[in-house]
């Protein structure tokens, strides 16, 4: 996940990354439906019906030209929201060794937001960004995403974290 703006050694690593390993990766993209299945799989998540919290997901997706251009024609984002609970396989994302740095988020995380546009299949997690890597490792890649050099490396940057951290069903 990128917190940061981007720095050009960031940048000119990435494209490394990208020349090193575009020829052998071939597009896995899951779908939105695919990354809800997975989170409810493995997950213990309760859902949220706020309208805000709708809102703000499909507005990500429609105000995010990339994001937007995931949306099957005539498509508008079908918004699911989401707290990761602080039990069972999600306890793993609250314990102190997996937290994130409190000042990216503005404080400590109490709750871990998701949200996931069915249509389109972006997702988006706030309060951690191992979840975020987890997502992004199990998602995949479109034969598109494969062009972009950012999600190459996000990609595997994701797969590499995933493997350290032995945290991840990925299935």
């Amino acid at each position: 996940m990128i917190t940061q703006r981007p720095t050009e050694e960031m940048i000119a690593q990435w494209k490394a990354v990208w020349r090193e390993n575009k020829d052998r990766l071939s597009p896995n993209r899951k779908t939105g439906v695919q990354v809800l299945e997975y989170l409810q799989k493995h997950y213990p998540l309760t859902e949220l019906s706020d309208p805000e919290a709708l809102k703000a997901i499909a507005y990500d997706v429609t105000m995010n030209e990339y994001w937007a251009e995931k949306l099957p024609a005539g498509t508008a984002p079908s918004p699911r929201a989401f707290y990761l609970e602080n039990e069972g396989a999600g306890r793993r994302f609250y314990l102190p060794e997996n937290r994130d740095d409190p000042e990216l988020w503005g404080g400590n995380v109490e709750r871990i937001f998701v949200g996931v546009d069915l249509a389109s299949g972006f997702y988006m997690v706030e309060g951690s960004t191992l979840l975020w890597d987890e997502l992004r490792a199990f998602q995949g890649l479109d034969e598109k995403d494969l062009q972009n050099f950012v999600m190459v490396a996000q990609y595997l940057e994701a797969q590499e974290r995933m493997n350290r951290t032995g945290g991840s069903p990925l299935t």
